[in-house]
């Protein structure tokens, strides 16, 4: 009678199985049939929680994936480093303290914090830095400085932009570069009425503008250039009349921007200074030696939020900042090479030992703001499959933004890209594990691709 039993529920999986293989490949059919779609190229992957197969189109095929590259990083960083793995960033000074006089530099220092200064946690926002800072400075003696403000930014190496980014992405705020010192998520907001500035979210200093914008439309498809080290900014394209849009751009030199803050904080306090601001990214484009950080006088450790909240806004809002420090920390710690090349090495090698078949995931950048990163959607369903079996998964699976149709899944939006990759339980319970992609597509992209997974559901 068990045996029985045991025949019949297996029948029963199968045909189920079988019916939603069906109804899946009717509507990726009914997708690749249209006329949108007639020069698109598709890879979708679907398999139970156990990573039981249900269904694939091209599954194996490589496609530009947009941000669902980020469920790579992310797991692989959670694994590595640790979900209690925290940034940290350090004031020390270079001299002697006599009679509140430092009689030499006073340093900042940091492994890459990308969340220094942000916005997003409570309790580390630009604010608490500050008053860490400068209780740190004046419970050290220190009612002068003599000397000058270093700025170590000399942690990472000197390449902030990923190669393969396109230039149209660099100036916006998504395309933020990583520094050795990063501040405020390399962000800065500005409001525009019509074609006129209106305000900063905060002053940004030593860049000039060219204003190239006109009124048009009804939605903000404004451009924003700017390049690492510039002090020369343009923006261009159209706003809408008779209205305030906020515009948000990438800072051409975070750790110039940190120092000049810091040396209004120092006025505000009643803190002497009247040395120069010295970056060593500076120091290195005009040749000199950069001035190292002096470890045996420490007088400020600020930690980040721990990684597992890093990991929740960086695939809860796609922060391509956060993916691309955890790439250069990645190489930084696991190869001794903080370059884009050595970090994105080794998390080909992380996922190539998980299985995964290295064909398969030709990564380019690590939260998929390049159009050069190719990854099929096996690639992903087997990354989603292996971060459910860890630990950390939680953690993980608690970054995954609920979508417009109410499916928990990482969504990839680019030019001529649209992905998602993600998990879900059918209302009679079935646990799914997927990835789709879809390339020049000639459409929104978005709302088929989720017609499809709503089979799922």
């Amino acid at each position: 009678m068990k045996k029985t039993l045991a025949v019949l529920t297996l029948s029963t999986q199968i045909i189920f199985a079988q019916n939603i293989a069906q109804k899946l490949d009717k509507a990726t059919k009914d997708l690749m049939d249209s006329s949108g779609a007639i020069s698109s190229s598709l890879s979708f992957y679907v398999s139970d929680e156990k990573g039981n197969f249900i269904y694939e189109y091209q599954g194996n095929k490589g496609l530009s994936t947009a941000s669902t590259q980020k469920i790579f990083t992310a797991a692989a960083a959670l694994e590595t480093l640790g979900k209690n793995y925290t940034y940290k960033t350090l004031s020390g000074y270079s001299g002697t303290i006599s009679g509140g006089n430092l009689s030499g530099n006073l340093f900042i220092a940091s492994n890459g914090d990308p969340t220094l200064g942000s916005w997003r946690y409570e309790a580390y926002k630009p604010e608490m830095f500050k008053k860490k800072l400068i209780d740190a400075v004046k419970k050290s003696g220190i009612t002068k400085i003599s000397g000058d403000l270093v700025i170590d930014d000399s942690y990472f190496d000197a390449q902030t932009i990923p190669g393969g980014w396109p230039w149209d992405d660099l100036g916006n705020y998504y395309g933020a570069g990583v520094w050795g010192i990063n501040w405020r998520e390399n962000q800065f907001d500005i409001n525009i009425n019509g074609t006129d500035f209106k305000g900063f979210s905060y002053p940004l200093e030593n860049v000039k503008w060219i204003n190239e914008l006109k009124t048009g439309g009804n939605s903000d498809q404004s451009l924003i250039f700017t390049a690492p080290h510039s002090d020369v900014a343009l923006i261009n394209g159209t706003l809408p009349a008779g209205k305030t849009v906020t515009v948000s751009g990438s800072v051409p030199n975070p750790p110039l921007q940190l120092g000049i803050e810091i040396k209004e904080w120092f006025k505000e306090s009643g803190i002497d200074f009247t040395g120069k601001i010295i970056t060593n990214s500076q120091l290195i484009i005009e040749g000199k030696h950069i001035l190292k950080f002096p470890e045996n006088n420490t007088i400020l450790t600020y930690e980040s939020p721990t990684l597992d909240k890093i990991i929740y806004w960086f695939l809860r809002k796609s922060i391509n900042l956060y993916g691309e420090t955890l790439i250069k920390t990645l190489g930084k710690e696991k190869k001794g090479n903080s370059s884009f090349k050595s970090g994105v090495a080794y998390l080909k090698e992380f996922w190539k030992s998980k299985g995964i078949n290295a064909n398969m995931i030709n990564f380019a950048d690590g939260s998929g703001l390049s159009p050069q990163n190719y990854v099929s959607a096996k690639a992903q369903v087997q990354a989603l499959l292996y971060a459910k079996q860890q630990p950390w998964f939680e953690s993980y699976y608690d970054g995954f933004p609920t979508q417009d149709n109410g499916m928990k899944m990482k969504s990839g939006t680019m030019k001529d890209t649209k992905s998602f990759a993600g998990y879900q339980t059918s209302k009679d319970g079935k646990k799914y594990v997927f990835s789709i992609i879809i390339n020049n597509y000639q459409g929104s992209g978005s709302s088929e691709l989720q017609k499809i997974l709503n089979v799922l559901k």
